[in-house]
């Protein structure tokens, strides 16, 4: 047994069941390893989309998603898609192949360094000199996803050492550094707060029953980042929208007359937290991304543990707010909020991936999510090209039907991708809301920098002839009436439906 068979064998046992990935001269060994294990590889057309397919993989089902790459050319493919991650503490592992350790630092061919690059983009990354050096960087990553779940971790082999049978294996044992110390501040703010208030991050999906039967049980109120949209049923009453920068008017009221804000996983970006309260309570595993007085550096199933709540009753005073978004030209023809109202309407508990774009706007103005891990989107980084793979990602995480809402731009940045939908015949359903157009980049020229549009209206192909191509069924639409009547019916992927819609201005927060 080489270091690559013991490698998929420990990825095998740890329940491993789909890697994304294309094969290349470097990362052979564990590819020749791969091949004889009962692990599905999901061959991809790009590297970005094998690393996007296991990003959403992850935030749709709380699995560990994986992708390999070859050297540098393979693995520089994947920084887009790692940053995406990154950026939004989704964790992933990422094996890439390298030259023999003797070239590593020589000018060879494909050689450049790439674990010093990824150490920017990745929450760790492992550079290993040898067998046993692999092998522990393997089960210490494996450790870190499952029980750290901060970020993509990056294991550079090089082909020397993957083909090696010279090495020890081990089992590891870790404890989690954390810091809980101000658990009792903690404790004295929730005990004199009258009006509690929940903000749900994606740090806090894994508690989701948790807090589910916490807010029920004292009537705390909840709000939501983007990617912990779900974590409570947001047709429920405790649950009042997002928070931040898209705010709905109840969450808004709620974060400004809040006595004690319990923030559970979330990143205290700017994007959530445009300032920082004083009564904040900020718990979360990663204690880089910790904000405010009160910092909570651990698991929120242990500050959950911890803590006591108390009942309150603030909720009549919340439920005055009016929390309805008003948003113009819903049954026009070629409006692209009115063809994404349907599509939202037709299907709602399915498994919805945006990508980055007018239509993402849209679509979280107006989807509910019923469950965590039903709307996947690029939240951070927010990289065009990410809705394909991502979809088709998250269609083999769950083996259920998967809506990918495209815009004409973001479709055309990972396109071949559609290959891969067709190969595997996944029940992936792609909508392309196509404006001809770089919408937003569009409406920032006119609006921000008082300029006419430039260099943001595109020439596209056929998209329908495209997909037929592939040998995807495919319909365009360009009125609201035939969309409906498409609706209408039984509608399983692989499909593309390019909707035909004009220019539209989406609401600023």
């Amino acid at each position: 047994m080489n270091v690559s068979d013991r490698m998929v064998e420990i990825l095998a046992e740890e329940g491993i069941r789909h890697i994304f990935g294309i094969p290349g001269e470097q990362i052979m060994p564990l590819y020749k390893a791969l091949s004889e294990s009962e692990i599905t590889h999901v061959l991809t057309r790009h590297e970005q989309a094998a690393a996007h397919a296991a990003d959403a993989y992850t935030r749709s089902s709380g699995k560990i998603g994986v992708c390999i790459t070859t050297a540098s050319p393979g693995a520089y493919n994947t920084t887009m898609a790692l940053a995406t991650a990154f950026k939004d503490n989704v964790p992933i592992l990422v094996l890439t192949g390298d030259n023999d350790l003797e070239y590593r630092n020589m000018d060879r061919f494909q050689s450049l360094p790439v674990f010093d690059t990824f150490k920017h983009i990745t929450r760790a990354s492992y550079n290993p000199l040898n067998g046993t050096e692999a092998i522990y960087a393997l089960k210490a990553a494996i450790y870190e996803l499952k029980t750290m779940p901060k970020g993509p971790i990056h294991i550079n082999l090089s082909k020397d050492v993957l083909s090696s049978e010279d090495f020890q294996d081990f089992d590891l044992c870790y404890l989690c550094e954390d810091d809980m110390s101000q658990i009792g501040d903690a404790q004295e703010m929730i005990n004199s707060s009258e009006k509690p208030l929940f903000i749900l991050g994606a740090g806090a999906l894994s508690q989701c029953d948790k807090i589910g039967e916490i807010a029920h049980k004292y009537q705390i109120p909840v709000t939501t980042t983007f990617h912990a949209k779900g974590i409570i049923s947001e047709f429920d009453d405790l649950v009042l929208g997002l928070s931040g920068i898209r705010s709905t008017p109840r969450a808004k009221y709620a974060f400004e007359n809040s006595d004690c804000i319990i923030a559970l996983g979330i990143k205290g970006s700017e994007r959530t937290l445009p300032e920082i309260p004083d009564n904040l309570i900020h718990v979360n595993l990663n204690k880089d991304v910790l904000v405010g007085d009160c910092q909570i550096h651990g698991k929120v199933e242990d500050f959950l543990a911890e803590i006591k709540f108390k009942k309150v009753s603030w909720m009549d005073e919340i439920l005055q707010i009016d929390n309805s978004v008003y948003i113009e030209n819903l049954d026009d023809d070629l409006a692209p909020q009115a063809a994404i109202k349907r599509i939202l309407e037709k299907f709602g508990e399915d498994i919805i991936v945006s990508d980055a774009g007018s239509h993402t706007t849209w679509t979280t103005l107006m989807m509910k999510s019923i469950r965590p891990g039903q709307y996947l989107f690029p939240g951070a980084m927010a990289p065009m090209g990410y809705s394909l793979p991502a979809a088709i990602g998250a269609s083999f995480a769950t083996d259920k039907q998967v809506i990918s809402i495209n815009g004409d731009g973001g479709i055309q940045m990972n396109i071949q991708e559609l290959a891969t939908l067709k190969e595997n015949d996944l029940d992936v359903i792609i909508f392309i809301i196509n404006n001809s157009e770089f919408g937003i980049i569009r409406q920032w020229q006119e609006q921000v920098y008082d300029m006419k549009p430039y260099q943001v209206k595109l020439s596209n192909p056929d998209f329908v002839k495209l997909a037929s191509s592939y040998s995807i069924d495919a319909v365009r639409v360009d009125n609201l009436s035939d969309l409906e009547y498409l609706l209408e019916s039984d509608l399983h992927g692989p499909l593309v439906v390019e909707v035909v819609v004009r220019s539209e201005n989406v609401p600023l927060p």
